[in-house]
């Protein structure tokens, strides 16, 4: 592949990220006639999707939202921050009307509906990985509505550092201490410190309690209440 100067293109490289075998073997399929494209790897749950995501350094994500581990915005969070290079796609079945705006404060670069036809799905890819964002205009359309209905967060709300709140979701997705202290790359003692800290904060004094705030905030997603 070349552009207008006859030089070569390297293809955007992509990683496939989503819960379900067939879900992923699709995407592949669809994209695999796009010579500008090359899927370089694909995941199954979130945490998965940032080992992937160090090991290959892709150039795009397509990230479904609601996996096992870790959900597809906790990942894109935690990306943003450690590695904001790698832009990221969401790609789901429903507008999600309640976590739009959160979807946009994740980092995410655009929003696809699975359901969406191939050239809109390459478009938003093409889009995103020359430096632009892309919304489906359903997606897009919510956000409006809930900008002008006002989904600001609620005055004299405890404020969460950035890394208090990656802890707090993983804390709600039931990750222990151990775990989220090597998701991090941090001691454990580093995340017991954080969650002393929101806990504090919160007035909050047990993990169920913590993970009802993450949900009530929308940093999380609701069990099976957020489907793919």
């Amino acid at each position: 592949m070349t552009n207008q100067a006859g030089n070569t293109l390297r293809p955007t490289r992509i990683l496939v990220v989503d819960d379900h075998p067939v879900v992923r073997k699709g995407i592949k399929s669809c994209l695999a006639h796009q010579d500008h494209l090359e899927i370089v790897g694909e995941a199954g749950d979130g945490r998965e999707a940032v080992r992937l995501a160090r090991a290959l350094q892709p150039d795009l994500i397509l990230m479904d939202i609601d996996m096992p581990q870790m959900s597809g915005l906790a990942v894109t969070e935690l990306l943003r921050r450690e590695l904001p290079k790698i832009k990221v796609l969401i790609l789901s079945i429903h507008s999600h009307n309640d976590y739009v705006l959160r979807i946009l404060q994740s980092g995410a670069r655009g929003y696809v509906l699975k359901n969406a036809p191939l050239e809109e799905l390459v478009r938003a890819i093409e889009t995103v990985q020359s430096g632009g964002t892309f919304f489906n205009a359903d997606v897009a359309q919510v956000a409006l509505n809930q900008l002008v209905q006002g989904s600001a967060p609620t005055e004299g709300a405890p404020r969460l550092t950035a890394r208090e709140r990656e802890v707090l979701v993983q804390i709600a997705e039931g990750l222990s201490n151990k775990e989220i202290a090597a998701l991090f790359g941090v001691g454990t003692r580093t995340i017991e410190t954080h969650r002393e800290r929101i806990m504090r904060k919160l007035n909050i004094h047990n993990a169920a309690g913590l993970t009802k705030f993450a949900i009530s905030r929308g940093l999380v997603s609701v069990g099976v209440g957020l489907p793919g």
